[in-house]
């Protein structure tokens, strides 16, 4: 069961955390590209039209592009309940009944659920603001809940 001191971490620090993320994970992938395809990579992404994008396709890119950042942050959910961006900022990810770390089925199924929480232009992602535990669509989906990891147990209240 969750501890009664939980605070669930909200839109404007996950958001925060995602930027985080994406500004270590972006140089990554473009320096894995730089090394397999030098300056040609953008000519060979204009150059192939829709009509050959199967006979062309480019398993490298697919692999750099959509499977490593998907491996990496996943490992970083299981092995630290948080990507560096929520590390940064406090956060963990936790089961949102047990409130342990979740499981390898729940970080897969919840990076999967990514697409529903952005395909109808990013609602999923809004659902935050509004929601009482401060779940996303992909946290709902998975069973999960982001929390502001906080070593104090006390209220301040209680302090006084």
């Amino acid at each position: 069961m969750m501890p009664f001191l939980t605070e669930y971490a909200g839109f404007w620090r996950r958001l925060m955390a995602f930027v985080v993320d994406i500004l270590w994970i972006s140089p990554l992938v473009i320096f894995l590209l730089y090394i397999n395809y030098g300056g040609d990579y953008v000519h060979l992404q204009n150059s192939i039209n829709a009509a050959s994008q199967l006979e062309h396709f480019e398993w490298q890119v697919f692999l750099i592009n959509h499977i490593l950042p998907a491996l990496l942050i996943i490992w970083f959910w299981i092995k630290y309940a948080a990507t560096p961006g929520k590390l940064l900022l406090d956060c963990e990810i936790v089961d949102a009944i047990t409130g342990q770390p979740i499981t390898f089925k729940q970080a897969l199924l919840r990076y999967a659920a990514y697409i529903v929480s952005a395909l109808p232009l990013g609602l999923g992602f809004l659902w935050i603001l509004w929601d009482k535990q401060k779940q996303a669509w992909h946290d709902k989906i998975a069973g999960t809940v982001v929390i502001i990891h906080d070593e104090a147990t006390v209220p301040l209240h209680q302090l006084i």
